[in-house]
């Protein structure tokens, strides 16, 4: 199959995208967002089927903190505000600060504004969460530790909780251990539900003088309005593009909710794709499936295929389109694209900044068979920096992992830069390279066109996930339970 993937084309898709500003799930900029995917689509003669949803949408609106010192009114910047966690009116709260440096001192945060310090989650062994299968080139590694802003958040995401069951009023997380500007608009922790409790980030700088405060009982000003919309309307949909083989389909698929330039750019690679094969003949039906709720896991996830992304909601709704029970499709491959042309940015030298190289592409493999059909097509790659993994220890990032669990043989991309989830007003454009991400378009290309050609039985299926023991990567030992344990037994003698 002849491709030809167009950078220009795809360049003026991500200004398009960022011309309708942040994407959060069912805002106005997604939906804008969505309308013209599917206006895009039409325009080539493919239908569309939507998928309808509504859901209780939170979005913040303006959000500030004030030290009250006698007289004077310390203004502390908020990094962000913590999603679907709670709001205050438009005059706030006003209460003592209670700084909370052991969980002995929770029980005095009530009715007042509780401060915690978010500590970057930097102690465990990166194997915890990753088993490699193959770095390409050799020398890929990831951190020794796993750590960010992301992993951070999610580990350390019952605050709220803690917070709302001895009654505090609202709550002040405070960043350590990460650089200022990397952690700036981070909209974070999104996997949670809505805590009916407001919270609100800062970072480790400004966060000083909240706890100074705090351990002298000053008083502060807390304000998080949000709007809040009963019965907000966002969507799904997908695209069908018809094979001769009238039983076997391949399912591409991203999501379209997102906080940036790279989070999520997947759909301008699908329109790429699609206006590739739409008039060639295939030999499997391809459908192109583009979900919301990625960013309200919470609402859109559905447990019951053993997945928690939202497409796992999409699988239930359509199994006659994957599962290939009686007259239904069986789908024999899929391939997510996510977190295209990430530029990697690091803390060097107390400066965060670009390292001149591309973010490590995590890309998830299903078996050996897909992982060698993968690593090969890559090596035809001007610019590569890649590690395939093995869902692992029941955690597998992306979309991909809700085929994972249903053993469909999956190629899933999903980079996971430290900016993943920030807002700003540069969308992150600056950390963004088109040109790899034209080179990541093509290599699925390539594999759409190689997949073709290769029988179900051999694509085979996907393995379970792996538990407890773990090929490193981060270039040191291989991970195991005893290993972690002997580990934690040093922590502690020392």
């Amino acid at each position: 199959m002849d491709f030809r993937i167009s950078k220009e084309e795809m360049l003026e898709g991500m200004h398009k995208m960022n011309s309708f500003g942040t994407r959060l799930t069912g805002s106005r900029g997604h939906t804008d967002f969505i309308n013209w995917l599917k206006a895009e689509i039409g325009g080539m003669d493919i239908p569309v089927f939507s998928d309808p949803f509504y859901f209780r949408r939170w979005e913040e609106k303006r959000s500030s903190i004030e030290i009250i010192d006698g007289n004077e009114r310390i203004s502390i910047p908020v990094s962000s505000a913590y999603p679907y966690s709670g709001e205050t009116s438009p005059d706030g709260i006003t209460e003592e600060l209670v700084y909370v440096k052991s969980p002995a001192d929770i029980p005095k945060t009530k009715g007042k504004i509780a401060v915690f310090e978010i500590a970057n989650v930097n102690f465990l062994p990166s194997e915890i969460a990753f088993d490699k299968r193959t770095s390409y080139p050799e020398d890929v590694v990831l951190e020794k530790k796993y750590e960010g802003p992301v992993i951070t958040s999610f580990v350390q995401c019952f605050y709220g909780i803690l917070s709302k069951i001895t009654k505090a009023k609202a709550v002040i997380l405070i960043w350590k251990g990460l650089h200022d500007d990397c952690i700036k608009g981070q909209y974070l922790s999104f996997i949670m539900g809505y805590q009916n409790i407001p919270m609100l980030w800062v970072n480790e700088t400004d966060g000083k003088k909240v706890t100074e405060a705090a351990r002298a009982h000053k008083k502060a000003r807390f304000v998080l309005e949000a709007e809040i919309e009963e019965n907000a309307f966002t969507e799904s949909f997908y695209c069908i593009l018809r094979g001769k083989n009238e039983k076997e389909t391949v399912i591409v698929n991203t999501h379209t909710d997102g906080t940036n330039c790279v989070e999520e750019n997947g759909p301008i690679a699908l329109l790429q794709l699609m206006k590739n094969m739409k008039d060639k003949e295939l030999e499997r039906t391809h459908i192109f499936v583009f979900t919301t709720g990625h960013f309200r896991l919470p609402h859109f996830q559905d447990i019951r295929t053993g997945a928690f992304q939202s497409g796992s909601r999409w699988l239930a709704m359509h199994r006659d389109l994957w599962d290939g029970k009686g007259e239904h499709f069986k789908c024999v491959a899929n391939l997510t694209l996510e977190h295209m042309g990430c530029r990697e940015w690091r803390d060097v030298d107390g400066e965060y900044k670009y390292t001149d190289k591309p973010e490590v592409e995590l890309v998830y493999t299903g078996n050996d068979f897909v992982d060698r059909l993968y690593i090969d097509t890559v090596r035809e790659r001007k610019t590569v920096r890649t590690m395939t993994l093995r869902g692992h220890n029941a955690l597998h990032f992306g979309e991909g992992q809700n085929f994972f669990t249903m053993r469909i043989p999956e190629i899933s991309l999903v980079p996971a830069p430290y900016y993943l989830c920030v807002v700003s007003d540069t969308h992150e454009m600056e950390k963004f390279d088109i040109d790899l991400m034209t080179e990541q378009t093509e290599t699925f290309a390539r594999l759409i066109d190689k997949i073709e050609k290769i029988s179900a039985s051999s694509l085979g299926r996907s393995d379970f996930y792996s538990l407890l023991k773990a090929k490193s990567v981060s270039g040191g030992r291989d991970f195991s339970l005893s290993g972690l344990a002997g580990l934690i037994s040093d922590k502690i003698r020392k």
